[in-house]
């Protein structure tokens, strides 16, 4: 088995497109920087044959591909965007890091630089996220809103041609291939919850490989891991996949007790929202950094008790 233990080159595993590129070259770099040889490896995901919506072709369309090529030993380290990752554990792996986040918001990008407030009624918003399209809809704008998938390069080709006048994607996926300055607005939380994990890389490799599990904690960001792990419980507790219409982010804060002592505590917030925008059920909840899992999961159970369960099919 290739670890750096004996000195062989770590094979980095990731998709092909420019954004996933980008994100595993992060982690090919620091490896290196901390002394290691590694370099990436491209393995083609079924989610990069298929231009159907990720709903129609499956949760973890994007990482079984490479999560088979960790089993299969084809490499040693896959990069994930780790809100394509199913939250099922896979038996054999372990995320053995995740990195510091970038910005997790959702971001709009129109013709024009209009803001989502000032794009007339009627106007096409591209977007295949059954949760943003949730959210959207909630916010009762008249906005026409038309499937898209494909690649950051050709969504925002959309907009430059005219086909739409704007579309919605992932604000950390343009600040990573450098087209951050194309963002005509961050959405703040509030407006629209990103979806968990957003803006997080999962760095995976196989649970026997005792070394390079230590070489790539190395890389581990501890807030990072907490505010993930506390919005994917929410999913996991909820039952439902990374294409349902939940939105969640956590943030490390800091807080003052009675005493005038600074700590610092995990808030996280929620929404469940039904696809036609008809409702919208939001919950939040404040609480020990190192009980991330259990207040995700506390806070699944207060949206069951309100009615999510029959928006995303939870029994």
């Amino acid at each position: 088995m290739s670890t750096p233990q004996d000195g062989a080159v770590i094979r980095v595993g990731t998709r092909g497109s420019l954004l996933a590129r980008t994100q595993t070259q992060t982690i090919v770099d620091a490896l290196i920087a901390a002394g290691h040889r590694a370099e990436p490896v491209i393995i083609k995901t079924a989610g990069d044959a298929s231009a159907a919506p990720v709903a129609q072709i499956g949760v973890g369309v994007f990482t079984t591909a490479l999560r088979n090529a960790l089993h299969d030993g084809q490499i040693d380290v896959a990069v994930h965007s780790y809100k394509d990752l199913p939250t099922a554990p896979d038996p054999g792996l372990v995320i053995a890091a995740v990195p510091t986040r970038e910005d997790p918001r959702d971001a709009l990008v129109s013709r024009g630089g209009q803001v989502l407030g000032e794009l007339a009624p009627g106007s096409t918003i591209g977007t295949s996220a059954p949760r943003r399209v949730a959210q959207l809809r909630a916010l009762g704008l008249g906005l026409e809103i038309r499937p898209l998938r494909g690649n950051l390069d050709s969504r925002l080709g959309k907009v430059a041609s005219g086909d739409l006048d704007a579309v919605v994607v992932a604000r950390a996926g343009l600040v990573r291939i450098g087209r951050a300055d194309e963002v005509t607005e961050a959405f703040d939380p509030v407006v629209l919850l990103p979806a968990p994990a957003q803006g997080a890389l999962a760095v995976e490799c196989r649970s026997d490989d005792a070394q390079l599990v230590r070489t790539l904690a190395e890389l581990d960001d501890a807030s990072t891991r907490a505010t993930v792990d506390a919005e994917r419980a929410v999913l996991a507790a909820l039952e439902a996949g990374c294409t349902a219409p939940v939105g969640a982010i956590a943030e490390v804060v800091e807080s003052i007790d009675d005493d005038g002592r600074i700590f610092v505590e995990l808030s996280l917030r929620a929404a469940v929202a039904a696809e036609d925008g008809s409702d919208v059920i939001r919950a939040s909840v404040v609480g020990p950094v190192d009980r991330a899992d259990q207040l995700g999961r506390a806070l699944a159970a207060e949206l069951l008790e309100l009615g999510a369960g029959e928006i995303v099919g939870s029994p």
